[in-house]
């Protein structure tokens, strides 16, 4: 039974997903077109509406998002030994990771006159900056896992 339900809740969340998707490529294409007729005003309403229905959508996915991920937690703390532990391992490096990419950022990663054009300030830049030297580490990170994976395989089989 809990398989089923766990399948019904995943095609359910891809459900949403589909209709966000198909809502936001509307919402995308209508973005900047002016209103000239009066069949261009009641289409503007009809946009506002798939607006709106958009981000309770979006809403409402975070929720579901969130609380499916609380239960599945909880489950896993209670049920597999010393999961919180790792979970808080894994969340701690995650922390610092984001933490030293932000001390790592200089924060004029954006240009003086993209900046201007698109009204960018520095905290943003260097957000921006901290963005990209996350990714940075996520991939040596992600790197140095594989090779270990596999120099560790190579070396049990010998």
């Amino acid at each position: 039974m809990k398989e089923k339900t766990d399948k019904l809740i995943t095609f359910v969340g891809l459900g949403i997903a589909l209709l966000c998707f198909v809502l936001a490529i509307v919402f995308a294409m209508n973005n900047g077109s002016e209103v000239k007729t009066l069949a261009d005003v009641q289409a503007g309403g009809l946009f506002d509406t798939i607006y709106w229905i958009l981000v309770a959508l979006v809403a409402i996915s975070i929720v579901a998002i969130v609380i499916f991920l609380c239960v599945k937690l909880a489950d896993r703390f209670k049920n597999v030994p010393g999961y919180a532990k790792r979970f808080f391992i894994i969340l701690g490096v995650a922390i610092v990771a984001c933490v030293a990419a932000f001390l790592l950022a200089k924060g004029n990663d954006v240009t003086p006159a993209l900046m201007e054009k698109s009204g960018t300030s520095e905290g943003t830049s260097k957000l921006i900056g901290a963005a990209c030297i996350l990714v940075y580490i996520l991939v040596i990170g992600a790197a140095g896992c594989i090779i270990y994976a596999e120099v560790a395989k190579s070396l049990k089989k010998k």
